[in-house]
């Protein structure tokens, strides 16, 4: 056989493989994404499980917060409705949602300082605390979403990565970003 056969059945061995193990590569990090998301898909449950406590709770104290309660109560349920159309990641509709969550509890809470018996409360310290506790959960699982998203959305547009990715119609994942980036100084302290 002729040294050019060689040299060309070795770049098709060295494109196969290199295919090969970009492909894997793709699937690692497309598998990460979805594994972190549910990361935060569990995180997000416990959170929108702890709230109606919460507000029952509150409800004794806070009898002529009507409103305000209900409002915290729909809007966890707009973010539970939210999160089961968003088991691939997050979207508009949840960010949405979360974002009017946020801007009730924030609510909640600063009526809840208000008064001391309600703070006092032994339930609704353990419950604060078990929120508070969720919501840095929260904020970690995200970061970690987002991390690993970054990562496939990188491979996804390099080249020649891109290539593979083109070839095997592997998709960008969309980051879990705030709707309103001042809700980020202005979150809920839930700490007593």
């Amino acid at each position: 056989m002729d040294p050019i056969y060689w040299v060309l059945i070795g770049a098709v061995v060295l494109g196969v493989l290199w295919t090969i193990v970009t492909y894997n590569s793709l699937v690692r990090l497309r598998m990460g994404v979805k594994n972190s998301w549910a990361d935060i898909d569990v995180q997000l449950q416990r959170r929108y499980d702890l709230i109606p406590n919460l507000v029952e709770i509150a409800k004794g104290y806070l009898k002529h917060e009507r409103e305000l309660l209900e409002n915290v109560t729909r809007a966890r349920s707009g973010c539970v409705n939210a999160l089961a159309n968003a088991k691939a990641g997050p979207t508009t509709e949840l960010i949405s949602a979360e974002g009017a969550l946020g801007g009730a509890l924030s609510k909640l809470m600063i009526q809840v300082e208000a008064y001391p018996d309600l703070k006092a409360n032994t339930n609704m310290m353990q419950l604060t605390e078990e929120v508070s506790s969720t919501e840095n959960k929260i904020s970690f699982a995200r970061q970690y979403y987002n991390d690993t998203v970054n990562a496939l959305n990188t491979k996804v547009e390099s080249f020649p990565a891109n290539i593979i990715a083109n070839m095997f119609s592997f998709k960008q994942a969309n980051f879990f970003e705030v709707a309103n980036r001042e809700q980020l100084k202005e979150a809920p302290k839930i700490a007593f």
